[in-house]
């Protein structure tokens, strides 16, 4: 297919992903083609792009290579709890720090684990220009995800950019695309206004979900959720922090790099969504914030940190390597990379915040 070609509808449907509940994905290739169809035709929202869709943490090898084995054993990981959706490259150092071959490769690694799963693969494409962003577009509509995610262009600087940066994407896939309203390290453009993201939603029937996370998130979330339709999911995303404030405005999902906590951010989901029980709501988010409140006294950023020692512990990573910018945020030529050091009281409050999740973890060992 050519860059700026079309799908067919009859492709796309042929290549969807199972699922049409909100809380329980169905198994690839079994949602029918009719409700894929009248997705299409209506712009309704796609029922599998809902509820938490979680940022794979990018693992390493002990010498700073991508560890594609690991990578696979974490969206298994994820998958086995159940999660709606899985989302990978699209943290910052996810995209900037590694090169094109590494994310190229990491995508036909994930594409070849999810065709079993149950939750819905979203790959990330951007780049530092259109061209750049069409180079892994076309790449992931090959392997055939549920959706796409994508964020400004590096090199944008008003919003006629993004336009005609996400117009492209338009041109090259029908799946459902997220659109993240800020930028990289190194974007200094202006965020997405509600008006550009209703704009392309009118356009495009796949477009039309936000991941939300510029300036002033509640009044932002605020107008893009009174835009529903065309307007089809609102995500929210700052690592969950406000997550349950977002559910209760409306929100209809969580975008984030907390996939160790896939089990319990899931649970989370299922409970705002029957009210059955308000007390465990309020208790499992509560315990949640604990795990994500130690980047305030522990090393690492706030994102992988800790959750390094997490993925080890569950037997998902092999260590706690993490690559990094350079100074000023700027992106090293050779990958610069160090293990995460801890001691043994920050590990113990780890293990004691950690337990409190036990009753909203899912139980028993993953087939990894």
């Amino acid at each position: 297919m050519s860059r700026h070609g079309h799908m067919t509808r009859r492709h796309m449907m042929g290549l969807a992903l199972a699922g049409a509940s909100g809380l329980a994905l169905g198994a690839r290739g079994q949602e029918s083609l009719k409700e894929t169809a009248q997705a299409d035709e209506g712009g309704s929202a796609d029922p599998r792009v809902q509820g938490p869709f979680l940022i794979l943490s990018t693992p390493f090898t002990a010498s700073g290579d991508v560890d594609y084995e690991a990578l696979a054993r974490e969206a298994r990981y994820v998958d086995w709890c159940g999660c709606p959706g899985i989302i990978w490259p699209q943290s910052g150092d996810s995209v900037d720090l590694l090169t094109t071959e590494e994310k190229r490769r990491g995508m036909e690694v994930l594409a070849e684990a999810a065709k079993d799963f149950r939750s819905a693969l979203c790959l990330g494409v951007q780049g530092k220009d259109t061209a750049e962003m069409l180079l892994y577009a076309e790449h992931a509509e090959a392997l055939a995800p549920t959706a796409l995610i994508s964020r400004p262009p590096d090199s944008g600087t008003t919003e006629d950019d993004l336009r005609q940066y996400w117009r492209a994407l338009a041109a090259v896939t029908k799946r459902p695309v997220i659109l993240q309203t800020t930028g990289g390290v190194a974007y200094k453009g202006p965020s997405p206004s509600v008006e550009l993201l209703k704009e392309l939603a009118v356009d495009f029937p796949n477009f039309g979900y936000v991941k939300e996370e510029a300036g002033a998130v509640i009044p932002r979330m605020r107008a893009l959720l009174a835009a529903h339709p065309p307007i089809r999911r609102v995500f929210g995303a700052r690592g969950g922090l406000g997550w349950l404030y977002e559910l209760h405005l409306g929100a209809e999902g969580l975008i984030t790099e907390r996939a160790i906590y896939a089990d319990v951010l899931t649970r989370i989901w299922e409970l705002h969504q029957t009210g059955a029980d308000p007390d465990a709501l309020r208790d499992a988010y509560g315990k949640f914030l604990l795990m994500t409140n130690l980047s305030v006294t522990h090393p690492g950023d706030s994102l992988r940190g800790i959750q390094l020692y997490l993925w080890k512990k569950r037997g998902v990573f092999e260590n706690m390597v993490s690559r990094h910018y350079g100074p000023g945020t700027t992106v090293p030529e050779s990958p610069i990379f160090s293990k995460l050091e801890l001691s043994e009281e920050e590990i113990a409050e780890i293990e004691f915040r950690f337990e409190a999740l036990i009753p909203y973890q899912k139980q028993g060992a993953p087939n990894l």
